[in-house]
């Protein structure tokens, strides 16, 4: 279960514009969004609701290392259809509640997920503290990864404008990372590729969207 929520100038790539160089590919969820899409499209035929079927759906839920959403549930569980998960899950929750559980199932990445409750995050932090502390991003990528987050689609040059350093080896680290991607390429001379967050980072920061992402008069700067 997740818990529910260099600065040394760097040599700057080349300039967005370079022709030679082999360029990143636009990386997309393309595989599992494709089969979301479907599987919601697609017409469900009469099933049989089993009991235990809120047992089945927290089942699930538990066994699956990444969020999933009410239609891959359903059809995990033999094609059931997805309103009928949604009130699974509407009434394990407010079983959790009323047994006060430290989780609950949250909605995060356009799926579902076991969450533990934010009050219970110590007790995550003990035992996750040596993997927490090196999956850390550094001060640089953090603030980065906020510019690339808050000002999607943006280019390199922009986000360096802001930052006023070079970015370009911040950026292909949180694209290792898998946080940022390429998501195209801008409308002016040259065709800078254009940054956006990734599924990945809505799944870490515990964001159902980037609806959810914080109010920017809210966020205190990084010291």
């Amino acid at each position: 279960m997740s818990e529910s929520k260099e600065d040394n100038q760097v040599t700057e790539p080349a300039a967005d514009a370079e022709a030679p160089q082999a360029e990143p590919e636009v990386q997309e969820d393309t595989a599992a969004e494709t089969a979301e899409a479907s599987e919601q499209t697609e017409p469900q035929e009469p099933v049989e609701i089993p009991e235990d079927l809120d047992l089945r759906v927290e089942a699930a839920l538990l066994t699956s290392p990444q969020p999933m959403n009410a239609a891959r549930v359903g059809a995990a569980l033999g094609g059931i259809p997805a309103n009928i998960i949604t009130e699974a899950i509407d009434r394990l929750n407010a079983h959790y509640s009323q047994t006060e559980r430290s989780f609950r199932i949250e909605s995060v990445a356009g799926g579902y997920r076991i969450m533990t409750l934010q009050q219970f995050g110590d007790v995550l932090a003990g035992i996750t503290k040596q993997k927490a502390t090196e999956a850390k991003l550094r001060p640089q990528q953090l603030e980065t990864l906020a510019i690339v987050a808050y000002k999607q689609p943006v280019t390199r040059v922009d986000v360096e404008m802001i930052r006023g350093v070079a970015c370009g080896d911040v950026l292909r680290g949180l694209m290792d990372r898998h946080l940022v991607k390429v998501v195209g390429r801008a409308d002016e001379i040259g065709r800078p590729m254009l940054y956006g967050t990734t599924k990945k980072f809505l799944e870490i920061f515990g964001l159902a969207s980037l609806k959810d992402l914080p109010n920017t008069e809210s966020l205190t700067p990084i010291e």
